[in-house]
């Protein structure tokens, strides 16, 4: 199984105990994972809106060279302009999960038990992260304008804390 990772500001989780997300469309009580190839969908603050997106097989040519810049292995982020200055200053540790517990869901991995993570790393620069993975991390004065555009797309995105978006 692949690599499984849970990225939180708190440097001192020694178990994490299973809950309900609020706003999950599950109404199971979870501990929430994702694996190595979405974790870049998790270097950010954690009330941080953002909408991510790339290619996915369904994806259109035409939405690849309007969104992509034609390149279907690229990858956007975008959050809005407030949350600049916390991608630089805010201290994110990535903590391995064992996966033995964990199943799929949708980009995500799961587990109805409790988990001790391996020791937490920290994250660093957030915004020099992205860099490093090739994820083109843009900054904009709002999502929604954005997101109402995206959701339209053959796109495969992601739009995670938009509750915290500001509404233009």
């Amino acid at each position: 199984m692949t690599e499984l990772w849970h990225f939180s500001e708190d440097p001192a989780i020694e178990v994490f105990a299973p809950h309900r997300a609020p706003t999950s469309a599950l109404d199971d009580e979870l501990v929430w994972a994702v694996d190595s190839e979405h974790r870049w969908l998790y270097w950010f603050p954690r009330d941080c809106p953002r909408a991510t997106w790339c290619a996915g097989a369904g994806t259109s040519d035409e939405d690849v060279d309007c969104w992509l810049d034609g390149d279907r292995a690229k990858r956007v982020a975008v959050v809005e302009d407030v949350w600049r200055e916390r991608m630089r200053t805010t201290r994110l540790f990535a903590y391995r999960m064992p996966p033995e517990t964990f199943e799929p869901y949708d980009k995500f991995f799961v587990s109805r038990a409790t988990v001790v993570p391996e020791e937490p790393v920290a994250v660093g620069d957030l915004i020099e992260q992205h860099a490093a993975a090739g994820v083109d991390l843009r900054f904009a004065p709002a999502l929604y304008p954005l997101w109402d555009e995206i959701i339209e797309t053959t796109l495969d995105f992601s739009g995670i804390r938009l509750r915290n978006a500001v509404r233009a």
